[in-house]
């Protein structure tokens, strides 16, 4: 008899409250779809730092016709130099961090530049002569990346030491800013959904000021009185993030699966099974700030 009229109540309180009910889930639905897309995006970092970090090398730059630094001032690399370089990766203070090493000449400099910049006009003025030849490392350790600069970076021949890793640090900063963006936007609109679904609760339950007097007179329990009202948040706000995690799922198929997979093929982007975790998450947190944010709103405004 008590669920029954628990279910009639809250059957009542959604029709006559149906518009506000629909905000809550659509601001539900959009504050947890920023936080689903907060945690797709801190995903895929993840996945890329393990992908790419194993591939990084540290490129040994080596002098050309047009100095930079000291070491570059008596002209551009000697074949005795390289063969010091040489011997220096081969030596037993630096061969336990090189896994492999490869030579890049001028000529293959230009093969890679034009592959790279195809479309770009500057292909054709550029030549050999201005770029210049490298030592590609692959180090055992990424991390050790100090050793080969503190070893080559005053080696004569030697133009430069560049550790690739600094790119993708920098490329992983912006990801983790634009993460950041999706939290404090999320983070605002949940502060709204909390906010609208207080709102709803206490118009329903100010709606009904005459049915909870009489519940009162009968002797109904606070929870009897409560509950209806907090389910209709909770149930509005499941929805929500019902919805959310349907757009979150949308996102992993048609974005990182889709659109950035087929553009960038070999590269690894996360999938649905990874993102699965984050489903049931978007889903508790919507109950949960509904459930809190209705019992709140009943207690402190209306103390019922």
């Amino acid at each position: 008899m008590r669920l029954a009229f628990i279910m009639s109540e809250l059957g009542s309180g959604l029709r006559r409250n149906l518009t506000m009910v629909i905000s809550v889930i659509l601001v539900t639905f959009v504050s947890l779809t920023f936080v689903g897309t907060a945690g797709l995006l801190q995903m895929q970092i993840g996945q890329l730092k393990g992908f790419w970090y194993d591939k990084v090398q540290v490129t040994i730059y080596l002098c050309t016709d047009v100095p930079a630094n000291t070491n570059c001032v008596s002209g551009p690399v000697t074949d005795e130099q390289k063969v010091a370089i040489e011997g220096l990766l081969s030596s037993p203070a630096v061969k336990p961090y090189v896994e492999t090493w490869t030579f890049e000449s001028q000529d293959d400099a230009l093969g890679h530049f034009k592959e790279q910049f195809a479309n770009s006009p500057m292909v054709d003025s550029v030549e050999a002569a201005n770029l210049p030849s490298s030592y590609r490392i692959k180090l055992t350790d990424p991390t050790k990346y100090q050793i080969i600069n503190e070893t080559f970076a005053a080696t004569p021949g030697v133009d430069s030491v560049v550790d690739q890793r600094k790119v993708l640090d920098k490329l992983f900063s912006y990801m983790n800013i634009a993460t950041l963006v999706a939290v404090g936007v999320a983070g605002l609109m949940t502060v709204c959904a909390a906010l609208l679904i207080a709102t709803t609760i206490r118009l329903s339950a100010q709606s009904r000021t005459r049915e909870i007097e009489i519940m009162r007179l009968v002797g109904a329990s606070r929870t009897v009185i409560q509950l209806p009202f907090v389910l209709e948040g909770v149930i509005a706000a499941t929805i929500g993030a019902l919805l959310a995690s349907g757009a979150v799922f949308s996102i992993v198929i048609f974005v990182f699966n889709g659109y950035l997979a087929s553009s960038n093929t070999g590269t690894p982007f996360i999938s649905t099974g990874d993102a699965f975790v984050i489903y049931p998450v978007l889903i508790l947190l919507g109950v949960v700030l509904a459930g809190v944010s209705s019992a709140v709103s009943l207690r402190k405004n209306l103390k019922v």
